[in-house]
């Protein structure tokens, strides 16, 4: 480093300044950008070579699970967002996204615009997720009981044969909070709330909240003709 003098008591440095701290916080920032945008496009190729459909825009935090019986599907819609990291969910996740299908046909359906963090999706036949609908994290969703209700067949007994009254259907615009279970043979309408913590059984009409185990009915609500 070097001086030099101007005036009485006053001196320059031709030392350069020190780069401010964000300046290299915004470079971590993007460059943590950039490579989760890598780790997601080498997902979603990944899962289409194996047999998962998918439209445009679909995005991964981390690697979700996707197991596939004998001629079964797993469908994702347009810009479907899997997040199965903790650095990426508020709350933090118990495991990856799991897609799983336990009987073959089975199909798995997911709309556009449909978030899932750190779900379980199984499907026996028929699980189908309507467009803009959103899973907390950590949500459990399957159309199977895994398991025959009679004692002396349960422990060793294969997944029961599925029934069409067991599939479950969610309709576009749901929000589904945080720790949810969503049983066989569940319908849910459009824009409708599941609190959080909630087993939900049967059928849930449009435009209600529903919370508690098993889930009751706390209010309804109208929607903007917008969304509609």
């Amino acid at each position: 480093m070097t001086t030099r003098p101007v005036a009485r008591g006053v001196t320059l440095s031709s030392q350069k300044p020190e780069p401010s701290p964000s300046r290299y916080s915004g470079l971590m920032v993007t460059s943590e950008a950039i490579a989760n945008r890598l780790r997601s496009m080498f997902l979603v190729r990944y899962w289409q070579l194996r047999g998962v459909r998918m439209g445009s825009g679909v995005r991964f935090d981390g690697s979700p699970i996707i197991t596939l019986c004998e001629s079964s599907s797993v469908e994702l819609g347009d810009r479907t967002r899997l997040i199965s990291s903790s650095r990426r969910a508020t709350l933090g996740v118990n495991h990856p996204v799991i897609f799983r299908t336990v009987g073959p046909g089975a199909k798995i359906i997911l709309g556009d615009d449909v978030g899932i963090t750190g779900g379980t999706i199984c499907a026996a036949l028929r699980l189908e997720i309507g467009n803009g609908t959103m899973l907390g994290a950590n949500v459990l969703i399957t159309d199977t009981d895994f398991h025959p209700i009679e004692s002396s067949e349960r422990r060793y007994a294969q997944v029961p044969d599925p029934k069409p009254e067991h599939t479950v259907t969610i309709g576009s615009n749901v929000f589904i909070g945080t720790g949810s279970i969503i049983l066989k043979g569940t319908t849910i309408g459009d824009n409708s709330v599941i609190g959080a913590g909630s087993v939900v059984s049967g059928r849930i009409p449009a435009n209600v909240v529903v919370a508690g185990a098993p889930a009751k009915l706390i209010r309804t609500f109208s929607v903007s003709p917008s969304l509609t």
